[in-house]
């Protein structure tokens, strides 16, 4: 007597396939030092929105010359906390990824109300005081963040997840703007919740190998900064 043979496992669900590309050793080429302006009730509607604003001068009127164009995005479930990813540009893998120590609610709120200025610190390694192969600054593990001056608690880089990989692919054409996107039913814990996101240009600015400054970026600078990062190593 034939044994029945089991049935075929089901087909696995079709994702979207990842066509995001390693970041280049080179760096980008300059561009116009030129803000982002921040916009009202950023991340709660479609269609995108295109905001404007210009970058300030540094103290002495002169910025550092160490200056590159990057593509950065807040995001986060709406419950949830607010991530930073940073990539060479929309079609490349993130170089850098970092939870905030901030609600994505608590964001939209505080960008609502005018300029935000977010500091992340970290002390100097014993071990790399007087070495001059220190780790870069970006490479740092762990951070305290303020924001407005205001201590919010602590934050940490992590390694970009598949959902973070998926994220960055479906805005891989956007290169500004803000939206939502509809809940994932396969997110244990965010079943119902949206998932909200801001992408712009970013300059980035190297002062010293310990602070550095992103700050937004528009094609048209009418206005003062509506959102700066610094990174600083103290």
């Amino acid at each position: 007597m034939e044994v029945p043979q089991p049935p075929p496992p089901p087909p696995t669900p079709s994702t979207t396939p990842l066509s995001l590309v390693k970041p280049s050793s080179k760096n980008n080429k300059k561009r116009p030092v030129k803000i982002f302006r921040a916009f009202r009730n950023v991340f709660r509607s479609f269609p995108i929105i295109t905001p404007v604003c210009k970058l300030p001068s540094l103290p002495g009127g002169r910025l550092p010359e160490t200056k590159v164009g990057v593509s950065g995005t807040l995001f986060g479930y709406r419950k949830g906390r607010v991530s930073l990813s940073i990539q060479e540009n929309p079609g490349t893998l993130p170089t850098l990824v970092i939870d905030l120590a901030m609600q994505t609610n608590t964001l939209q709120k505080e960008m609502s109300l005018g300029m935000v200025r977010i500091a992340l610190e970290c002390e100097k390694r014993p071990d790399n005081i007087n070495n001059k192969e220190k780790m870069k600054l970006l490479d740092e593990s762990c951070w305290t963040m303020f924001v407005n001056g205001k201590k919010s608690g602590y934050c940490a880089k992590r390694d970009a997840t598949a959902e973070d990989l998926h994220l960055m692919e479906v805005l891989k054409a956007v290169s500004m703007g803000a939206g939502v996107l509809p809940p994932k039913p396969d997110v244990e814990g965010h079943v119902d919740d949206e998932m909200a996101y801001m992408r712009a240009h970013f300059e980035r600015v190297v002062g010293s190998k310990d602070s550095e400054t992103l700050y937004m970026l528009s094609p048209d600078g009418k206005s003062e900064p509506e959102l700066s990062i610094f990174f600083v190593r103290i």
